[in-house]
């Protein structure tokens, strides 16, 4: 299965419902296909200026890595060198904290969908929700 763009746009629609409904912050949300490229992007009124990039990186970080980014964000606790060095190899592109969730197929790797705009928890709250609403597997790491 590919990630469409009809199914990004279903997980951007699945997520902002979700965040409405937990009456969040505004959010940007990007989703990436399995190799780490742009399928679509959407930001809500009144996000700030970063959050595009950041929604792509926490993304960006879990497909490059694959492990979702809370696994990221711990692996950086443990060891913030190695995390360090696999940012600097990005161009500084990943993110690692919650809300970069891969997006599983049968166990294989479609895509990923980063969130920013509330804590990282609520974050990947709306992401976890919107994968396994389009009956897919979430893995958050």
């Amino acid at each position: 299965m590919k990630l469409t763009l009809e199914l990004a746009f279903e997980l951007i629609a699945a997520a902002r419902e979700k965040s409405r409904e937990m009456n969040l912050k505004p959010l940007t949300l990007a989703v990436l296909d399995e190799g780490g490229h742009l399928k679509a992007l959407a930001r809500e009124d009144g996000t700030s200026t970063l959050r595009a990039e950041i929604a792509q990186g926490k993304a960006r970080g879990a497909i490059a890595m694959g492990l979702g980014s809370r696994a990221l964000f711990r692996r950086a606790q443990e060891q913030p060198y190695f995390i360090q060095a696999m940012n600097n190899l990005a161009d500084g592109s990943l993110v690692p904290v919650p809300g970069g969730v891969l997006i599983r197929k049968d166990g294989e790797i479609i895509g990923a969908l980063g969130i920013t705009g509330d804590s990282s928890d609520n974050d990947e709250a709306c992401a976890v929700h919107a994968i396994e609403r389009a009956g897919l597997t979430a893995d958050a790491g």
